[in-house]
């Protein structure tokens, strides 16, 4: 976990389709109920699937 989000999975952004692994496979999470979204490292060059970590309540 990283800046209070939790990496689930990450696919390569050269990949012949793009983004679109990674949506299928943000949209199978949501629909298990997990807060799954795609995000883009540009440093490491891929598109993330990650869960955002909830904020502890002061």
């Amino acid at each position: 976990m990283t800046n209070g989000r939790l990496v689930l999975e990450r696919f390569p952004a050269g990949g012949p389709r793009g983004s679109w692994p990674a949506e299928e496979f943000a949209r199978a999470r949501r629909q298990e109920g997990q807060p799954a979204e795609v995000v883009m490292d540009l440093a490491s060059d891929t598109f993330q699937v990650i869960v955002r970590e909830p904020e502890p309540v002061p």
